[in-house]
């Protein structure tokens, strides 16, 4: 029978850092639901045009030329995952990134994938 927890081999300072500093259960699964969430090309693409400002589902919509019902279905998806937020004015509706560090995360992660 295989044991589950093995014996650290290299039982040295590096390893008893590692260890605790590792991240819960519990926050890896939210960590891999975002990577989930952004791993969708309509929502990473709508993501993308958002971080050039805050635009109305309509506009989004001829942007990516999708329908305004796709638009809103995936911004709602996005709006769960805390990565977009909504300011009303009147009756319209504009979204934006929710925070500077999608944008951060957006910017890198097509930086690295630009200098290959």
């Amino acid at each position: 029978m295989e044991k589950l927890n093995a014996d650290a081999i290299h039982n040295d300072i590096l390893v008893n850092e590692v260890k605790k500093k590792i991240c819960s259960n519990d926050i890896i699964h939210n960590l891999a639901f975002f990577y989930k969430i952004m791993g969708d090309n309509t929502r990473l693409n709508l993501l993308m045009v958002l971080e050039f400002g805050e635009l109305c589902v309509s506009d989004l919509a001829y942007l990516l030329n999708m329908s305004i019902s796709a638009v809103s279905h995936q911004l709602k998806s996005l709006r769960n995952a805390k990565l977009v937020k909504i300011r009303r004015d009147g009756k319209n509706i504009y979204y934006s990134l929710d925070d500077a560090h999608i944008k951060s995360i957006l910017e890198v992660s097509l930086e690295h994938i630009l200098e290959r």
